[in-house]
């Protein structure tokens, strides 16, 4: 399940649910949100290999969006 949160408004901006989720989904999810509502400031996620992919990591390079991982075992980071 991919679970996309304003974190300021606490509003649920999509919510994607499979049995798998590939780098490729959470990048067409991405792509269309920031298509949609503007390039975002940050990203914070877990540490999931979907999120953490290098295709994930370096678009969001190019598009300037930082991000925070939360520590495992943390529910907030």
């Amino acid at each position: 399940m991919l679970n996309v949160i304003d974190e300021y408004t606490r509003e649920c901006l999509s919510i994607d649910v499979a049995r798998y989720l590939r780098s490729e989904d959470v990048l067409e999810r991405l792509v269309w949100l920031m298509a949609t509502r503007g390039v975002l400031k940050h990203i914070r996620s877990d540490n999931g290999a979907e999120v953490t992919a290098k295709a994930v990591r370096g678009w969001l390079k190019k598009v300037g969006v930082k991000t925070q991982y939360i520590e495992p075992g943390s529910p907030l980071g």
